[in-house]
């Protein structure tokens, strides 16, 4: 059996939360590697609908155990006040349910600020973050001044640790006009969260290694889509850490021979949240159609997500980024209705066709889709669950799609539902 990575294989919000619900109900262990808590799921488990935005889908599930992994930037307070709200949901969190990793960095106030500051600023690039902390606790991570799980276990080391990132901090804080941490507040703050976090903390690559050799079934879960790939996606309009399905093994700490199958998630349009290119982007009637069809808001922040087509070269440059095996196609029935779809298959950039996505932003911008019109369909395909319940018109779209990107579509969802869904082949089982 093999192991299972998911991954978003557009700007995010492609509708993971259903597709991980699922296979975290076959799967052991869940295991969130990458990202904080700028990216929310929404589950519906027995008719209750669950948020989460740091702590891994299968927490919600009885028998399966959440990890997660060193990859990801942990806010202490939030990942506390998460616990708190799930636990009052009836879930049961304890360490026999959930595992963090002892080297995974920190988010702290300083970062939120910081953060808060850049976005809000009147000058400067806007990248359109959601003004969590993330961006700058990663800095600290590459700087090698950030703070880690483990470190809240060793108060007496604090101090010299505290002091030696307010350096930096307080030197930047001062040349933006904004006021400096006190060292000793900070240090209150985290001592007094510690006791909540520790007993979580985990050697996660170690209890990883150990449940892969039981041969028990592990499932990564991706946060975000992988064109926010810091290396990878429409840089910089990106998130700070990557996405693609090689980090599962960079930010858990398991081999990456052990990762076995990527699922990659894609929306049957396209969506984007923020600032940053998008050649598909429809500013009409139409855009706004697909947006309030499809509820296009975000769990974390409620923005509204900017709409357009299917873009075909994006998805396809990110199954070879990726890797990936299959796609789970999710909310076909939005496009339900229209008398003809359009389907990016090109870009046309200064008078040449191209079929990847540049990676320089200038040249993003500029970037002008090239549209391969195909018929739409009358009848529904919302709550479908076989091929034959599915218009001819709205199957020959869907394989339109596998031979544009280059992948097949293995999942089909019809609706939010987790029933409504058309399997053609278990990444467990493959």
């Amino acid at each position: 059996m093999a192991n299972v990575v998911v991954v978003g294989a557009q700007w995010g919000d492609e509708g993971k939360g259903k597709i991980v619900d699922w296979l975290s109900e076959q799967a052991d262990v869940v295991v969130r590697f990458q990202g904080g808590h700028n990216a929310g799921h929404t589950l519906v488990v027995d008719g209750v609908t669950y948020k989460l935005s740091l702590l891994p889908s299968g927490v919600v599930r009885p028998g399966k155990l959440a990890v997660i992994g060193n990859g990801v930037v942990v806010d202490p307070w939030h990942l506390v006040a998460e616990i708190d709200a799930i636990r009052a949901q009836g879930v049961e969190v304890s360490p026999r349910t959930l595992r963090l990793a002892d080297n995974a960095t920190l988010i702290l106030p300083l970062h939120r600020e910081l953060d808060h500051h850049r976005e809000t600023a009147n000058a400067g690039l806007k990248i359109g973050t959601t003004k969590r902390g993330i961006g700058p606790a990663y800095e600290d991570k590459v700087g090698r001044r950030a703070l880690r799980v483990v470190d809240l276990a060793d108060p007496d080391a604090l101090p010299a640790k505290i002091e030696r990132l307010l350096a930096h901090h307080n030197a930047l804080r001062r040349g933006l006009g904004i006021a400096e941490v006190d060292g000793d507040a900070l240090l209150d703050e985290i001592v007094s969260v510690a006791p909540r976090v520790l007993p979580y903390a985990d050697r996660v690559w170690a209890l990883l290694d150990g449940e892969r050799r039981a041969g028990r079934r592990i499932l990564f879960e991706g946060a975000q889509g992988a064109l926010l790939d810091v290396d990878h996606g429409t840089y910089p309009y990106v998130t700070s850490s990557n996405i693609v399905a090689g980090q599962a093994a960079t930010g858990s700490g398991i081999g990456p021979a052990a990762l076995g199958r990527v699922l990659g998630i894609a929306k049957a349009y396209t969506t984007r949240v923020g600032e940053g290119p998008f050649p598909t982007e429809l500013t009409d009637e139409t855009g706004e159609l697909l947006g309030s069809r499809g509820r296009e808001f975000g769990v974390v922040t409620g923005r509204k997500r900017r709409c357009g087509w299917f873009d075909a070269v994006l998805v396809r440059q990110t199954v070879r980024t990726c890797g990936i095996d299959g796609i789970a196609l999710t909310k076909l029935d939005v496009l339900d209705g229209f008398e003809t779809l359009q389907v990016c298959t090109a870009y046309r950039l200064d008078g040449q066709v191209i079929d990847h996505l540049p990676a320089s932003p200038s040249a993003q911008a500029r970037a002008l889709p090239v549209y391969e019109t195909v018929p739409g369909w009358r009848g529904s395909t919302q709550g479908a669950r076989s091929w034959a319940e599915l218009p001819a018109e709205a199957v020959k779209y869907v394989r339109r799609i596998e031979e544009l990107i280059g992948a097949p579509i293995t999942v089909l969802s019809t609706s939010p539902e987790r029933r409504d869904t058309i399997l053609v082949q278990n990444p467990f089982e493959a």
